[in-house]
C-alpha cells in the first residue's frame, strides 16, 4: 500500500505536467503583478527545437520594470540580467531584493528593466548547464538563456548595447561561463563569489584545453569578478586569471578574506574597491582597452596562500573614456584612479605600466598582420596585429592625468 501511495504521489505531478509538453516558444505571459513598487511580468514557456533539449520542459522567467519615474526620460532602457545561486530559484531570487544586504547583486537598478532567469526547475539545467552539458560546445541551457535575453530585449524595445549579466555563487559561475561566450549580447558581466570557474574554462577552452586555430569568439564582455581565497568555491582562480591575461581578455578582479559572502557591506569591509568600477555604463558598441601584465597588479593568493588576509586586485585602477572610432583613427583617453575619485584603503599608484589591446573596435577594424601607428602622450610607435587582428601596445605608462591614445593607419 505504501509503495502504491508513493507511486501515486510521484506520478501525479508528472501527469499534471503532461499538457506542458505542447508548450514551446515564444513565452506566454502568465501573470501581471507589482513587486516592491515595480511592475512585474511572469512568463512561462516550453522549449524551442533549436535549443537541442532531449525532452520537453517548462521554464519561468520574470521581467521587472523600472521603478515608476526612474527610467531614462529619453532613449532606450538597459537590461540587467540575473542568474540565481544554488540556494534559490527565480522567485526566491527576486524576493531577496526586498532587503538591503541580501544578495546585493540581485538588486536591479531602479532605472533598468531586469530579467530573472531560472535553472532550478529542470534537472539538466542545474548549475546553469555545466553539469549536464560539459565541454566547449554551447549547450541547451545556454541557448535558452541567450534566446530569452534576446526576446526580452526585442519585446520591450530595450537598449541592445546595454545588456548586463550578473550572478552570485552558482549564478556567478553561470555568468562567467555563459557571458564570456556571448560578447555579441552582453556589454559587461559581474560575478559575485562565483562557485568555481570550470564553466567559463570549459566554454572558452582555457588551458589545459587547446584553442583551435579556427576558433572564433566575439570580443567578450568586460569581466568583473570578486572572490575570496578563504572560500573553497574560489579554487582555480589562478588559472582563470592567467588565461584571461594570456588571451588578452578584459578582467577586473578583487579579492579579500570575505568568504562566500553575498552582502556587499561585509565584502566592502574586506575590499572597498568592489563597486568602484562603473560596469553598468559599459556599452557593447564602444571600444574598450584590455590591460595585461600590469605593474600594479597584486600577487594572487591562489593556489597556496589561501589564508592571506590582505585584499588585492587586478586591473582595478585603470579608467578610460571613448573619444572617436572612425575608419582611419581610434582615440580614447586613459588614466588611473587618484585620491580625488574616492577614498580607499588601497595605496593608489602614481603610475601604472601595462600592455594594452583595444577590443570591440567598431569602425577602426584592424586586419590580421596589418601595421598601425600609435601615440600616447610623448610616446609613439608602430605595432603589427596578430593573426586575430589584435594590436597590442607594450607597457604603456598610464598616470592620473587623462592622456589620449591614438591609433591610425599607415599612410
Amino acid at each position: 500500500m505504501k509503495r502504491t501511495l508513493l507511486f501515486l504521489l510521484f506520478a501525479a505531478p508528472a501527469a499534471a505536467q503532461e499538457p506542458l509538453q505542447e508548450a514551446s516558444w515564444p513565452p506566454a505571459k502568465a501573470k501581471d503583478s507589482v513587486f516592491a513598487g515595480r511592475k512585474l511580468d511572469t512568463y512561462k514557456h516550453g522549449v524551442a527545437k533549436e535549443w537541442g533539449y532531449a525532452k520537453p520542459q517548462q521554464d519561468t522567467f520574470l521581467v521587472l520594470h523600472p521603478k515608476e519615474g526612474k527610467a531614462a526620460a529619453a532613449g532606450k532602457i538597459p537590461l540587467y540580467v540575473v542568474l540565481h545561486s544554488a540556494g534559490h530559484d527565480v522567485h526566491s531570487c527576486l524576493a531577496c531584493t526586498t532587503k538591503p544586504g541580501n544578495h546585493d547583486i540581485y538588486h536591479a537598478p531602479e532605472g533598468f528593466f531586469a530579467l530573472y532567469l531560472d535553472c532550478r526547475a529542470n534537472r539538466g539545467d542545474w548549475w546553469w548547464g555545466i553539469n549536464k552539458y560539459p565541454g566547449a560546445d554551447v549547450g541547451p541551457t545556454e541557448k535558452r538563456v541567450i534566446h530569452s535575453v534576446k526576446w526580452v530585449v526585442q519585446q520591450y524595445g530595450l537598449d541592445e548595447n546595454r545588456v548586463y549579466l550578473c550572478g552570485n555563487s552558482m549564478g556567478g559561475s553561470g555568468a562567467l561561463g555563459i557571458g564570456m561566450r556571448h560578447g555579441d549580447v552582453f556589454a559587461a558581466i559581474k560575478a559575485n563569489v562565483p562557485a568555481e570557474v570550470k564553466h567559463v574554462s570549459s566554454r572558452m577552452r582555457f588551458p589545459p584545453q587547446e584553442l583551435p586555430a579556427d576558433a572564433k569568439f566575439a570580443d567578450p564582455p568586460i569581466v568583473i569578478d570578486y572572490s575570496a581565497p578563504n572560500d573553497g568555491w574560489s579554487r582555480g582562480h589562478d588559472g582563470f586569471a592567467k588565461a584571461m591575461n594570456d588571451r588578452r581578455y578584459a578582467l577586473i578582479m578583487y579579492w579579500g578574506p570575505f568568504g562566500h559572502a553575498n552582502d556587499h557591506r561585509a565584502i566592502l569591509k574586506a575590499n572597498d574597491l568592489i563597486d568602484s568600477f562603473d560596469w553598468l555604463n559599459v556599452k557593447k558598441n564602444e571600444p574598450y582597452p584590455v590591460f595585461t601584465n600590469a605593474s600594479t597588479n597584486d600577487p594572487l593568493p591562489w593556489p597556496d596562500r589561501l589564508a592571506e588576509k590582505k585584499p588585492g586586485q587586478i586591473n582595478a585602477f585603470f579608467r578610460w573614456n571613448q573619444v572617436s572610432d572612425t575608419h582611419d583613427k581610434a582615440e580614447m583617453t586613459l588614466r588611473i584612479l587618484s585620491d580625488s575619485d574616492f577614498k580607499t584603503s588601497f595605496a593608489l599608484p602614481k603610475e601604472a605600466a601595462a600592455d594594452l589591446t583595444l577590443r570591440r573596435l567598431q569602425r577602426f577594424r584592424i586586419e590580421p598582420g596589418e601595421t598601425v601607428q600609435w601615440s600616447f602622450g610623448n610616446a609613439k610607435g608602430e605595432v603589427k596585429a596578430d593573426p586575430a587582428g589584435l594590436a597590442t601596445l607594450p607597457q604603456l605608462k598610464v598616470g592620473a592625468e587623462p592622456t589620449q591614445l591614438t591609433l591610425t593607419r599607415r599612410p
